[in-house]
This record gives C-alpha cells, sequence and structure tokens, in this order.
C-alpha cells in the first residue's frame, strides 16, 4: 500500500508508535526502520550497532542512528537477543535504509524473548495500513526516499 508516497507493505508487523517493521522468519525477527521513520530521519550519517549476542529489553536500543535531522535510537519492539546485524550493508552504502528500507535496509536480526507476552502491540494488514495512514496524516509526512 502506498500512501503519500510512504510503503506500507501489508505482509509485515508493525509497532507503530517505535516505527519498526518486523518480518519473522524461522524464530528470528527481520528489524528495520519503516518508510515514515527514515523519511522523518533524513539521510542516514552514521550508525553504531549494538553488539551481536546482546540482550535488549523492550522498548531499549538496538542501534544507534545519526541522521542529517536526527541523532537517537532505533527501539526494540520487545525484549530480544540480537542474533545479526546489517553492518556490512550499511558500510557498502550508508544510506541504504534511506532507499530500500524494507529490503536491504534491513538493521538488525533478533531472536525474541518474550514474544507471547510482548506482541500485543504489534499490527499487521489492513489494520497497520490505517492506523499508519492516521499517523502520516497527524504528522503530515510525504517520503521521500534517497536515490544514487
Amino acid at each position: 500500500m502506498i500512501y503519500y508516497a510512504c510503503d506500507i507493505p501489508e505482509d509485515l508487523y508493525y509497532d507503530i508508535e517505535r516505527d519498526v517493521w518486523i518480518r519473522f522468519e524461522d524464530g528470528i525477527a527481520v528489524l528495520g526502520m519503516t518508510d515514515v521513520a527514515q523519511t522523518r530521519c533524513g539521510k542516514f550519517a552514521a550508525i553504531s550497532f549494538r553488539d551481536v549476542g546482546k540482550k535488549v529489553v523492550q522498548g531499549k536500543t538496538l542501534v544507534t542512528i545519526e541522521s542529517a535531522k536526527w541523532v537517537g535510537p532505533f527501539p526494540a519492539p520487545f525484549s530480544c537477543e540480537i542474533v545479526e546485524v546489517n553492518e556490512a550493508g550499511f558500510a557498502k552504502d550508508i544510506l541504504v535504509a534511506n532507499k530500500e528500507p524494507y529490503t536491504t535496509g534491513w538493521l538488525v536480526k533478533v531472536r525474541p524473548a518474550d514474544l507471547e507476552n510482548q506482541r500485543g502491540h504489534l499490527l499487521t494488514g489492513s489494520e497497520a495500513v490505517e492506523r499508519y495512514k492516521a499517523r502520516i496524516q497527524e504528522l503530515k509526512i510525504n517520503c521521500l526516499r534517497c536515490i544514487d
């Protein structure tokens, strides 16, 4: 679904308040910044990943992002253990999340620790799309992607 140029894939899960998308793959969750978040953030300037093996509680920082407009955390949508980071992707192209937030621009892969008790706020499908439409209108966002 495209809304005000913002891509909202209906097959993903979202933590709307934290602007995190989640794709579950065989017990592992791939996490990234939504199109709305990368637009609000602006062009990435630097990124600092936590160590693989690090356990992070819900809401705490998985990655620290510095951009043209903002410096801040990329938070965990649920408690988890980091199993992989996309350091190589960002070393190759620091703007990868600005260009392809839902594919090569993923940030971190994690093993959920308490997903059954901490997934109540995650939305998918048409419910997620409707919530993002309201958020886009509220924030007056028109998504933009970086190009080469």
